[in-house]
Parts: C-alpha cells; sequence; structure tokens
C-alpha cells in the first residue's frame, strides 16, 4: 500500500488526472475540492438520516459526485492527446433526480413563503449540503468561464441542489417538524 503522503503537493501545487500540475488555488481544483466537499456533506447527511427512502437517495448520489470530481480533476487533453479514460455519470441521472423532487414536490405542503433552514438533524443537514451544493456549481462555473467543462456537470449540480432542498423538507415533513417562515424584520 503506498504513502498516504507523497510530498509532491508541498509547494502548493497538485497534479491533474491525465497529466499537467497546477496551483492548489486553480479554478479547476476549486471546482473538484467543492465537489469533494458537498461529497463529505453528503456522506454527514446519510449519517444522521433516519429515512430510509432518502438514505437511499442520498447514497446513490455519492458515486456521481465522485464521477463528477473525476471529469473535472481532467483537464481536455492538450495537443490532440486522448483524455484518460474517465466513467460516465449516465444519461437518466438528472431525469432521475427531477422525478425525485416530483415525488418530494407531490407529498409537501406547498410552499408559499421563504423558509429557514432547519428542523430536525437530518433535515437540517440537507439544508447544509443543498448550500454546498450551491457553491461547488458556482466554482464549477466559474471554471467554464475559463476551461471547457461538460455541460451535465453544471445540469447536475443544478438540479442536485433543488432535490437537496426538496430532501430538507421531507426530512422535516416526515419528521414532523414544521417548517419556520422568514419574516424580515420591520
Amino acid at each position: 500500500m503506498p504513502r498516504i503522503y507523497t510530498r509532491t503537493g508541498d509547494r502548493g501545487e497538485t497534479g491533474l488526472f491525465g497529466g499537467g500540475r497546477v496551483p492548489k488555488s486553480h479554478a479547476r481544483v476549486e471546482a473538484y475540492g467543492a465537489v469533494d466537499e458537498l461529497n463529505s456533506v453528503i456522506g454527514w447527511a446519510i449519517v444522521v438520516q433516519e429515512d430510509d427512502d432518502i438514505r437511499r437517495k442520498l447514497v446513490s448520489i455519492q458515486p456521481d459526485l465522485f464521477t463528477l470530481g473525476a471529469h473535472l480533476a481532467t483537464p481536455p487533453a492538450p495537443d490532440r492527446r486522448r483524455r484518460p479514460a474517465l466513467p460516465e455519470l449516465g444519461k437518466d441521472r438528472v431525469a432521475e433526480l427531477e422525478r425525485w423532487i416530483d415525488e418530494a414536490d407531490a407529498e409537501l405542503p406547498e410552499l408559499r413563503a421563504f423558509i429557514l433552514p432547519g428542523g430536525v438533524q437530518a433535515g437540517a443537514a440537507l439544508h447544509f449540503a443543498r448550500t454546498v451544493c450551491r457553491r461547488a456549481e458556482r466554482r464549477v462555473v466559474a471554471l467554464a468561464a475559463q476551461e471547457p467543462v461538460e455541460d451535465d456537470v453544471v445540469v447536475y449540480l443544478n438540479r442536485l441542489s433543488d432535490l437537496l432542498f426538496m430532501l430538507a423538507r421531507l426530512a422535516n415533513h416526515r419528521a414532523g417538524a414544521s417548517e419556520t417562515r422568514w419574516e424580515p424584520r420591520a
């Protein structure tokens, strides 16, 4: 088993999949790092999740995020060289997220106001995951402004943040926790 430390990043650079080195502050590293952070937060949301249906959905999302991270960690191949083989996300994954959003929407009371993140621990963890997902989406969009990024990466993250919002509401609803409406101070 190789050592966990390589010392190759001690000067503030990191290697990309498929070759090349960039500063650890590079937009590509920020993008796949934010997706990695999202995956960790979803892992925490799984641990505190008591609803088996929601937990199953979250567990199925984690491999997708590793796939997105692999794509983001792999820059376009220079000089017409081949890019390393990467796992595919699957064309039906965004449609499945949309189906889950619609299922949750059908079960939940209509949303008539902005709500504050919170509720039970599982709901609050999902609200937190939603905000981390939005940050990951912003980092990927920033990278896409500089370098090519597959369209389905942004679409997946955008839909995932919507799903995480709905799952947060659903976890709270199924646990009997009421939603706190945002009331602006007078």
